[in-house]
């Protein structure tokens, strides 16, 4: 993943001419910290985690990014993620900088006990480094509004009671409306933007979703509420078809009670794989990242792919879609609704004021929709593919703000 994302930039910087000066100090993260976890299992046996925080750009703003558990949590991963945190909210246009962290458990292996035990010591490793001004960290992939909650507990012990130091908390402790759909729902709203490009309505346009947590399974909600139709979805556990139409509501309500959407029974059963290759229009990975490669990319029969996941195509596999004319909505536009509305609840709790789920919704519509004609600025302007056109939108506007907020020697053309 660094490395795609690293050569994506580098895609970015070569059409803006920056120097290697310039990549250099735009690319490299702030800060990196790094913490050792001990915590003590159920059974009375030691344990040992590792937690990652990765600062990267706070130019803008206040660091904003996910805090993900999860086996293959590195300082490598969580690098790349940062930076496009960073690339992500400037495309947003919201008052923020980039990070990113987590910690290498697997949830599924631990009790909610040894859960909040790790949660707790992270939190006390790091407390100096995060904050309402400073890094305000938020759900990801196995985190969701209980670890935000624990969070905010803990930093309490040190700072006082302070809900704004993490977004996607629950409701009763400063939480915003909408905030759990955000992200699939931003997900939807720009692929409204990119249909009405091409003079196509959302009425009757077969959709595959790539896993089906909080993010592909809202996506999905709405797309269908539009008047779109589910064809197949897949996650870990398996995968389900049906070209009639899946039951988005249904499908959601089984996968919270089974774990996973193997078994049911409003669709036939396929194998995972090969939701990349299904028949369709849209195709929505919402999962892991890497998930489209070179090995499956060509099999993709849709015209539209819209990356909710993060970094879920590799390079390779980015270049043979281009090759296809199959137009990627890259990540850090495309699943920019979560971190808007993680804005939304950040702004809220700075305020002490709470704003109506219509507010929040309308909110995230003109900023999705903004940020999308931005974007579409940006391809037409520097005659470039979606993701290259993005992230040379998001790196000019956080060199202009850097370069706003002390004088270099060296003219900087942004």
């Amino acid at each position: 993943m660094l490395e795609d994302t690293h050569a994506y930039f580098h895609d970015a910087a070569d059409v803006l001419k920056l120097s290697d000066k310039i990549r250099q100090i735009l690319w490299h993260p702030m800060r990196i910290v790094k913490v050792e976890i001990v915590t003590e299992a159920d059974d009375g046996q030691l344990m040992h985690h590792v937690g990652f925080r990765v600062q990267h750009n706070s130019a803008r703003g206040p660091m904003k990014g996910g805090l993900r558990y999860h086996p293959t949590v590195d300082e490598a991963d969580a690098i790349a993620l940062a930076g496009l945190m960073t690339w992500k909210t400037a495309v947003a246009n919201i008052p923020y900088g980039g990070a990113k962290g987590g910690i290498n458990c697997d949830p599924s292996q631990l009790s909610p006990r040894e859960l909040d035990d790790i949660t707790r010591v992270f939190v006390e490793r790091i407390h100096e480094f995060i904050g309402p001004q400073i890094d305000i960290p938020a759900p990801d992939v196995n985190t969701g509004p209980r670890e935000m909650a624990w969070i905010v507990d803990e930093y309490a012990k040190f700072h006082g009671y302070t809900p704004a130091v993490v977004t996607g908390k629950p409701i009763n402790l400063g939480g915003s409306l909408g905030r759990v759909e955000a992200t699939g729902r931003g997900v939807i709203l720009v692929l409204q933007e990119a249909l009405k490009d091409r003079h196509e309505p959302m009425e009757g346009q077969r959709i595959a979703v790539q896993g089906y947590g909080n993010v592909g399974s809202h996506a999905a909600l709405l797309a269908c509420e539009l008047g779109a139709k589910l064809v197949a979805v897949a996650d870990h556990t398996g995968g389900i078809c049906n070209d009639g139409g899946i039951d988005a509501q249904a499908l959601a309500d089984y996968v919270a009670a089974e774990g996973g959407v193997n078994g049911f029974s409003g669709a036939e059963t396929m194998p995972a794989d090969e939701i990349m290759g299904y028949d369709c229009d849209v195709l929505i990975p919402a999962a892991l990242g890497g998930v489209i490669t070179s090995d499956n990319a060509d099999s993709i029969k849709a015209k539209i792919i819209v990356e909710g996941a993060n970094a879920p195509t590799t390079r390779e596999a980015g270049k043979i879609l281009h090759d296809k004319q199959v137009l990627v909505i890259p990540d850090i536009l495309a699943n920019a609704g979560g971190v808007t509305v993680s804005y939304f609840e950040w702004a809220q709790n700075i305020q002490q004021y709470r704003w109506t789920l219509e507010r929040v919704r309308e909110e995230l519509a003109s900023y999705m929709q903004n940020a999308y004609q931005n974007v579409a600025e940006s391809m037409q302007e520097h005659q470039v593919d979606m993701r290259t056109a993005a992230l040379v939108l998001g790196i000019r506007r956080v060199g202009r703000a850097a370069m706003t907020r002390r004088t270099f020697r060296e003219e900087i053309n942004l």
